[in-house]
C-alpha cells in the first residue's frame, strides 16, 4: 500500500499552484526472505499518481 506526501498546500494553509505540483509516492514492500520492510520513493506529477501507484503492485 502506497502513501502519498501532502504537498498540496503551503504554511498558511491557502493552496499554491506551480512547483506544488509534483508529490512523493512511497510504496512499502515486505520481503518473503527476512520478514522486513523496504521503501521505494518516487516524485511524480499529482495527475499521474495511481497510475504510479498501479505500476508499483
Amino acid at each position: 500500500m502506497g502513501k502519498i506526501s501532502k504537498n498540496a498546500r503551503n504554511s498558511s494553509g491557502q493552496k499554491v499552484s506551480g512547483g506544488k505540483d509534483f508529490v512523493k509516492v512511497i510504496v512499502t514492500q515486505k520481503s518473503e526472505k527476512t520478514g522486513g520492510y523496504t521503501y521505494k520513493e518516487v516524485i511524480v506529477h499529482k495527475d499521474k499518481v495511481k497510475e504510479a501507484l498501479k505500476g508499483e503492485n
